[in-house]
């Protein structure tokens, strides 16, 4: 068989070989690297790359019309001007083949700038047992002259696949069907995703499910600036890149990230792509560092069974949240908007004093922490409105993030007043005190249980040099932010642990914050229900990793911030949502449930319980159910579940803005198909097996699991157990390696199937 195999294989390079030596003959030889996974082909002549073939599935990537595309683009800067520099630049070019795995390539002598010593070197090396290919580049003889940007790899020309899917980790992750037929239809012909920024993971992914995928990474352990982009052509082809930004240094006579590109091609789907690069994730810095790991995460953050994320004044926010909390009987703790002075994106940084006032304040937050609920309050921690009178009296301009015009990134939140926010940059040691000065002042004045830190796992580029930090690319954003984490922790004088959420999810913020807002949950409610998916992708690499926590799901239409302008206030903040997405809401609460994520409400009124009762039961149920399965839904692996078939049905989806409604803006009413069933499988420490199943139908229906128990790494035999609200109870045992088991979903219900070898211990939280 080994036999067959090998000449299949060979036939198949000669085959490859010969058509691309046809259809090249003009354009020079083709030199080829290769191991018993992939075969990589170069034009000898421009470095063009002609070939990259996946040898097991017998499958070309690239289209054979890949002539003219660059490996590589640069954007070099002078004095006068920005020149463009790629292949098709240099006069002389050189290939250099080390071994069957390995080769060099060299571009010199460029027309457009005048000196000799201008190299760029391109180094592809081929792993030896693996299909992955490793991609670097260098420049040298760069001269005074700064890079503002080096894009590489970029690879061109990839053919179609049939029933195509893209991934991206976009922060929790998203997934896109034929990703060539949307861009066409949307009139897209480019994503970009900034890292470390919305772009939680270096990964994205294209594949065809359950055959070919080509996977795009690098392993940068150390949170350098760049984008990762995917192209559409003219002609229909995509293209994969990565933008890497240098540091503007003119003391440096050369260039090289400190990292690798990787390309490698892959069998599976989105969780394939995901355990992958999973077994490089989990072993860098970033994770050995985790606050959940090793134990540094506040206890009543790992203890909270559910969230309310209210706005406004007190008596909108505690009062509702302790009601709740004596429905749930479990811990319930509270996201807390418009607490502050300010009116909500206009007034940043000035949250002091609180709306309602010190005294009041102060006594309610006491109260609630004598209820054992916590308060994290929201503090942005990247924006300073250029309208307050604190911008002009600190000079806030002079710390603000510079692009290199020096103009600053200014943005309008508020519609409803018109006035802006101004990003600041964290490399700015004046920033980051006066930001760990005002969250130290909600600490250990106001008594509040943490902060919520608006924009936090966000990045950017800053070219200010008063700064302090180096220009432009490079790693000082995350450097700086977690400083600021440090200096607010080391600042407190909280009795109890405070807690420091991000917005979004990130893994170079792992070491740094406690608890992570997951708001892609709600992505309908925001984004329609048209193109991008949701994925769990961010929790199949990292959930022992990081807490996450939240959604938008909410009942009633948005509320309104008492100070912003009262002719721009809608009639109808906080009323009822038409009965017709009340599934809309069943539907984010099971996602929640099943991918690990803490669950939350927004904009949670007592008369809920009522008006919502079979939804309000319902989440109450999800956070029960939860609460005694905390060593899968909390600190378990996400794993692959077993195939099961679940309906699907056309629900009513409502899009509004989720601050804040306008007259002029009312809901939008939207249908999409979505899972009625929704099920996720995870490992436990001790290496048990928990599979969440939450069901949002109105009737009974069957769950039939069918898998061999040696695919999680159980013994044959075993037992089998049924976690509900009120506890587990054991329901069978399992024989033969072979699990054969159908269990009945009663309507709205949730559980969890737990699964342990003989001589496991029984369920227990870490």
């Amino acid at each position: 068989m080994q036999v067959i195999r090998y000449f299949a294989v060979i036939l198949f390079i000669s085959y490859c070989t010969l058509v691309h030596a046809w259809s090249f003959e003009d354009h020079g030889e083709i030199v080829y690297i290769k191991n018993e996974h992939l075969l990589l082909g170069f034009n000898s002549k421009d470095g063009t790359l002609r070939q990259f073939d996946d040898i097991a599935e017998n499958s070309p990537l690239l289209t054979e019309t890949n002539t003219k595309n660059s490996l590589w683009q640069i954007q070099l800067q002078t004095p006068s001007e920005m020149i463009p520099l790629d292949i098709f630049s240099a006069s002389r070019f050189r290939i250099e083949k080390v071994n069957t795995r390995y080769l060099q390539m060299i571009w010199s002598d460029f027309r457009e700038i005048d000196n000799p010593d201008f190299e760029v070197v391109v180094s592809v090396r081929l792993n030896k047992n693996e299909p992955v290919s490793k991609w670097k580049i260098y420049l040298r003889g760069i001269g005074e002259r700064q890079i503002e940007k080096v894009v590489f790899p970029k690879i061109n020309g990839l053919k179609e696949m049939e029933a195509e899917h893209l991934i991206v980790a976009d922060w929790m992750g998203s997934l896109l069907k034929e990703p060539r037929k949307y861009m066409r239809k949307n009139n897209r012909n480019y994503f970009g995703w900034a890292y470390p920024g919305h772009l939680s993971m270096q990964l994205l992914a294209l594949y065809n499910p359950g055959k070919t995928g080509l996977y795009l990474s690098c392993n940068d352990s150390s949170a350098y600036r760049k984008n990762f982009g995917v192209g559409l052509d003219p002609q229909g082809y995509l293209s994969f890149q990565i933008d890497n930004f240098p540091e503007y240094d003119t003391s440096s006579d050369t260039y090289s990230p400190d990292y690798d590109a990787i390309i490698s091609t892959f069998k599976g789907d989105w969780i394939t792509a995901a355990e992958y690069y999973r077994e490089w994730a989990v072993q860098q810095k970033w994770a050995r560092e985790s606050r959940l790991k090793n134990g540094l995460v506040p206890s009543w953050v790992e203890e909270t069974a559910l969230w309310i994320w209210n706005r406004g004044k007190v008596q909108g926010v505690l009062p509702p949240a302790e009601e709740l909390k004596k429905r749930l009987g479990l811990p319930v703790n509270v996201l807390w908007h418009w607490w502050h002075g300010c009116p909500y994106d206009e007034g940043f940084p000035e949250y002091f004093p609180p709306r309602d006032g010190e005294t009041l304040f102060k006594n309610q937050i006491t109260k609630a922490e004598e209820q054992g609920i916590k308060t994290l309050v929201y503090m942005n921690q990247i924006q300073w409105g250029n309208a307050t009178e604190s911008w002009e009296k600190e000079n806030a301009f002079q710390h603000a993030v510079k692009e290199t015009d020096g103009k600053t990134i200014t943005h309008v939140y508020n519609i409803f007043s018109g006035k802006a926010l101004t990003t600041m940059c964290m490399g700015s040691s004046f920033w980051r005190d006066k930001y760990a000065s005002l969250a130290g002042k909600a600490i250990n004045d106001y008594h509040v249980g943490g902060i919520y830190m608006d924009q936090a796992c966000l990045g950017y580029l800053c070219y200010d040099p008063s700064h302090g930090h180096p220009l432009g690319g490079g790693n000082y954003w995350v450097k700086g932010s977690g400083e600021v984490t440090r200096q607010i922790r080391s600042s407190s004088r909280s009795t109890d642990k405070i807690a420091l959420s991000g917005e979004g999810v990130s893994e170079c913020w792992l070491p740094y914050l406690d608890l992570f807002l997951t708001l892609q949950v709600s992505k309908e409610r925001y984004a329609g229900v048209e193109g991008w998916q949701t994925i769990p992708l961010f929790q199949t690499v990292y959930h022992p990793y990081a807490v996450s926590y939240g959604s938008y799901s909410s009942l009633l239409s948005p509320p309104y911030d008492d100070l912003w302008p009262k002719e721009s206030a809608p009639s109808d903040t906080l009323q009822l949502l038409n009965e017709s997405f009340n599934e809309q809401f069943l539907m984010e609460q099971a996602r929640s449930f099943v991918w690990g994520i803490q669950p939350m409400i927004a904009n949670y009124k007592d008369f809920l319980a009522t008006d919502r009762k079979e939804e309000i039961d319902y989440l109450m149920k999800l956070a029960k159910v939860r609460s005694q399965g905390l060593k899968y839904l909390l600190y378990g692996e996400f794993v692959r579940a077993p195939e099961i078939k679940v309906p699907e049905k056309e629900l009513k989806i409502s899009r509004l803005s989720i601050y804040a409604g306008r007259e002029a803006e009312r809901v939008t009413e939207l249908q999409g198909s979505f899972s009625t069933i929704y099920t996720a499988a995870w490992k436990s420490d001790d290496h048990m097996l928990g599979i969440a199943m939450a069901s949002i139908l109105d009737h009974t229906f069957p769950v039939k699991l069918r898998f061999d128990t040696k695919t999680y790494g159980l013994q044959p035999t075993g037992e089998i157990f049924l976690i509900k609200e009120n506890g587990k109870e054991k329901i069978g045992k399992y024989h033969n390696g072979k699990i054969n088991l159908t269990i009945q979903l009663s309507p709205k219900d949730a559980c969890i199937l737990e699964f342990t070898s003989d001589n496991q211990s029984t369920l227990g939280n870490r």
